[in-house]
């Protein structure tokens, strides 16, 4: 791969501030940024990548080619928890076995907002549409996850039959969570608006879009490096499942993308997203539906190994692949 890349990601702003955060902690400084900032920040970004993706989606409509980068991204959110689950239960239970499978089956925004703005720095265009195949990919890890601990799981800890799972309640957490709900209403919002109203949002929702991105991939440096020192408990089968995995998901979702013909930057894109894992929307799923499960193995997997390697080395890895096959 050529250093190139990974050096023109590294010193991508938005990114150096993430691994800013991560030298704070290290390092013992007092930096932090004061609650509830980070989660207005988390909003910022979900508003702004909904409108923008909209407005794009207005402009481009549905036809088949949209319809199949869609039917990609969520056959790679139904089917990467299933083969990871299995993968899995080698050397985990299964309750693990489903936190952890469905965590790597759902997807990380902040890792496809980055995404999104390194094909800008190269040059490289993409569909706004990827944005809602990102909303569509959000929810249906949790449904696999609670199909198969169903399947899977029959007693809890103890030995005693597992009460029924609230599938109500689960399933408003699945497609209600509110990530998902503002991602969508956003987008809904862009499609209806359309050009006029993405003009008119713009200097708010676009001129300042990296500068956001910069203020909360710093606390997200700062709670990643929190994590790592819990790295300790998960053991090497699991650090390098979070490495390995998501590398292997996203060679998968090349080839479908390469088979259906999805431009360089749609194909990155679904890679990229099929190579996340949630730290936000499953975990809370998973403690509401298996908590049996250990969340100090799925969510430092996911924080502290996944997300850093994605945003610093796997963001140039996926495109330097990319453009090997559709060269």
């Amino acid at each position: 791969m050529n250093l190139d890349l990974i050096m023109q990601n590294m010193l991508n702003p938005p990114v150096m501030f993430f691994f800013l955060g991560m030298l704070a902690v290290f390092l013992k400084s007092e930096l932090t940024i004061p609650q509830p900032l980070p989660k207005l920040f988390s909003l910022y970004l979900l508003i702004a990548i909904g409108l923008h993706g909209g407005y794009e989606l207005s402009n481009s409509g549905f036809n088949l080619y949209v319809l199949a980068a869609l039917g990609l991204a969520t056959a790679m959110a139904v089917i990467v928890p299933v083969y990871s689950f299995f993968f899995l239960r080698i050397k985990l239970d299964n309750y693990n076995a489903v936190a952890i499978a469905a965590t790597y089956g759902s997807i990380s925004a902040v890792t496809f907002i980055t995404g999104m703005t390194y094909l800008e720095s190269v040059n490289v265009d993409y569909g706004g549409y990827m944005v809602a195949a990102m909303a569509l990919m959000e929810s249906p890890a949790i449904v696999i996850g609670l199909v198969m601990a169903a399947i899977f799981i029959k007693t809890d800890k103890n030995g005693q039959p597992k009460e029924k799972a609230n599938w109500s309640e689960i399933m408003r957490e699945a497609f209600l969570n509110p990530s998902v709900f503002l991602l969508v209403g956003a987008l809904i919002i862009g499609i209806l608006t359309a050009e006029r109203g993405w003009h008119s949002m713009e200097p708010l929702f676009g001129e300042l879009f990296k500068g956001m991105l910069a203020f909360f991939l710093l606390d997200m440096g700062l709670v990643a490096a929190k994590r790592i020192y819990e790295l300790k408990k998960v053991g090497t089968f699991l650090i390098v499942f979070a490495i390995v995995m998501p590398i292997v998901n996203a060679l998968i979702s090349m080839g479908f993308a390469n088979l259906f013909e999805l431009t360089r930057g749609d194909a990155f894109l679904l890679a990229l997203l099929s190579a996340s894992a949630s730290y936000i929307a499953v975990p809370a799923a998973m403690r509401l539906s298996v908590p049996e499960a250990n969340p100090g193995l799925y969510l430092p997997l996911s924080l502290a190994v996944t997300f850093p390697f994605n945003i610093s080395l796997g963001i140039p890895l996926y495109y330097y692949v990319i453009t090997m096959f559709w060269s």
